[in-house]
């Protein structure tokens, strides 16, 4: 199966609707979807290396987007529900310091996790709900995505032959060290945020 979806990746390099496919999946990453635009991203610069520059380029734009729906979430939440949910819970207090906290380190926070497999969506949400001043968001996430995908695009333009080979010899172990990374990634963001 994993050679399958694999191998689709690869020959939709070719396709005139791959782009606008893996545009999608990073915009929806970095607000409410689990799957990274990796698992395109990656494959269809392995098919098409002199490409990787553009469809690096994609995911930054699509993933930054989809980062200020994120954003609109987490801030529309709080307005709406998570206020409610806050008071409930007798966490007012907590809240403001919160806030002060973000506002304080959120240029690191977005810079660092939006270069690692920690899920986006986490940070976009979480900067909304702390009112992240919207504009240095946008500005940090085109960074840090841009930053992760472009480098990215560097190694497979470089070094893709190599690369692929590997990673076509051995998938399974290469899909779950992926899988653990996102795994991973989820675990340390909750215990951060």
């Amino acid at each position: 199966m994993l050679k399958r979806i694999y191998d689709w990746c690869i020959d939709a390099a070719h396709k005139p609707y791959a782009l606008w496919i893996m545009g999608v999946v990073s915009f929806a990453e970095s607000s409410f979807f689990p799957v990274p635009p990796d698992v395109m991203l990656i494959p269809m610069s392995l098919a098409r290396p002199q490409r990787a520059w553009l469809y690096a380029t994609v995911c930054t734009a699509t993933s930054v987007l989809g980062g200020m729906l994120g954003y609109a979430i987490g801030a529309l939440l709080y307005d709406s529900l998570g206020h409610w949910l806050i008071q409930l819970y007798g966490l007012g207090d907590q809240v403001d310091g919160f806030r002060a906290k973000y506002a304080e380190w959120g240029a690191v926070i977005i810079l660092l996790k939006g270069l690692t497999p920690i899920p986006y969506k986490l940070v976009t949400i979480t900067s909304g709900f702390a009112g992240y001043n919207p504009l240095l968001f946008v500005l940090f996430s085109v960074i840090a995505r841009g930053g992760r995908f472009f480098i990215v695009a560097i190694l497979l333009n470089r070094y893709g032959d190599w690369i692929r080979v590997r990673i076509e010899k051995h998938l399974g172990l290469v899909v779950a060290i992926g899988a653990a990374a996102l795994v991973l990634g989820f675990v340390i963001a909750i215990k951060l945020i």
